[in-house]
Protein backbone atom coordinates (compact mmCIF):
# COMPACT_ATOMS: atom_id res chain seq x y z
CA UNK A 1 0.00 0.00 0.00
CA UNK A 2 0.95 3.34 -1.16
CA UNK A 3 1.62 5.77 2.39
CA UNK A 4 -1.87 8.20 3.05
CA UNK A 5 -1.03 11.85 0.50
CA UNK A 6 -1.42 14.50 3.37
CA UNK A 7 -2.84 17.38 1.90
CA UNK A 8 -1.29 20.91 2.02
CA UNK A 9 -3.75 21.88 4.72
CA UNK A 10 -1.77 19.42 7.36
CA UNK A 11 1.45 20.65 6.31
CA UNK A 12 0.44 24.04 6.58
CA UNK A 13 1.34 24.89 10.12
CA UNK A 14 4.02 22.55 11.07
CA UNK A 15 6.72 24.33 12.58
CA UNK A 16 10.02 21.93 12.92
CA UNK A 17 12.10 24.33 13.61
CA UNK A 18 12.69 26.48 16.52
CA UNK A 19 10.13 27.41 18.94
CA UNK A 20 6.38 28.30 17.58
CA UNK A 21 6.72 31.68 18.60
CA UNK A 22 8.50 34.50 17.09
CA UNK A 23 12.02 35.38 19.27
CA UNK A 24 13.03 38.29 20.52
CA UNK A 25 15.93 38.34 18.12
CA UNK A 26 13.60 37.78 15.00
CA UNK A 27 11.41 40.57 16.53
CA UNK A 28 14.05 42.54 17.20
CA UNK A 29 15.59 42.18 13.04
CA UNK A 30 11.75 42.67 11.59
CA UNK A 31 11.21 45.59 12.96
CA UNK A 32 14.84 47.23 12.68
CA UNK A 33 14.10 46.38 8.60
CA UNK A 34 10.52 47.49 8.52
CA UNK A 35 11.41 50.57 10.41
CA UNK A 36 14.62 51.15 7.98
CA UNK A 37 12.23 50.43 4.99
CA UNK A 38 10.00 53.35 6.51
CA UNK A 39 12.09 56.23 6.86
CA UNK A 40 13.46 55.12 3.37
CA UNK A 41 10.34 56.07 2.09
CA UNK A 42 8.02 53.10 1.82
CA UNK A 43 4.55 52.90 2.47
CA UNK A 44 3.06 52.31 5.84
CA UNK A 45 1.03 48.88 5.34
CA UNK A 46 -1.92 50.00 8.16
CA UNK A 47 -3.39 53.68 9.26
CA UNK A 48 -1.36 54.79 12.34
CA UNK A 49 -3.72 54.96 15.36
CA UNK A 50 -2.13 58.34 16.95
CA UNK A 51 -0.38 61.12 14.70
CA UNK A 52 2.87 59.53 12.66
CA UNK A 53 5.57 59.01 15.34
CA UNK A 54 8.55 57.50 14.52
CA UNK A 55 9.24 54.77 12.36
CA UNK A 56 10.33 52.25 15.06
CA UNK A 57 6.43 52.92 16.78
CA UNK A 58 5.15 52.36 13.07
CA UNK A 59 6.91 48.90 12.34
CA UNK A 60 6.04 47.65 15.74
CA UNK A 61 2.22 48.68 15.59
CA UNK A 62 2.69 46.55 12.00
CA UNK A 63 3.96 44.22 13.12
CA UNK A 64 1.74 43.30 16.19
CA UNK A 65 -1.57 43.66 13.72
CA UNK A 66 0.19 40.92 11.48
CA UNK A 67 0.24 42.98 8.27
CA UNK A 68 3.58 42.22 7.08
CA UNK A 69 4.74 40.14 4.39
CA UNK A 70 7.32 38.90 5.89
CA UNK A 71 9.03 34.94 5.80
CA UNK A 72 11.11 34.03 8.62
CA UNK A 73 14.25 31.36 7.60
CA UNK A 74 15.40 29.14 10.52
CA UNK A 75 18.55 26.96 10.03
CA UNK A 76 19.30 24.79 11.91
CA UNK A 77 22.97 24.79 13.02
CA UNK A 78 24.61 22.25 9.88
CA UNK A 79 23.81 25.03 7.47
CA UNK A 80 22.23 23.71 5.17
CA UNK A 81 18.85 22.20 6.56
CA UNK A 82 16.33 25.19 6.82
CA UNK A 83 12.63 25.93 6.69
CA UNK A 84 10.70 29.11 5.90
CA UNK A 85 8.05 30.15 7.91
CA UNK A 86 5.50 32.83 7.53
CA UNK A 87 5.31 35.38 9.82
CA UNK A 88 1.32 35.34 10.54
CA UNK A 89 2.18 31.55 12.02
CA UNK A 90 4.80 32.94 14.56
CA UNK A 91 1.91 35.60 15.54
Amino acid sequence: MFPKESSKTDLKKEIRIGPPRLTRFEKARIVGARALQIAMGAPILIKPSKAPSNPIDIALEELEKGVLPITIRRTLPDGVTYQDIPLKWLL
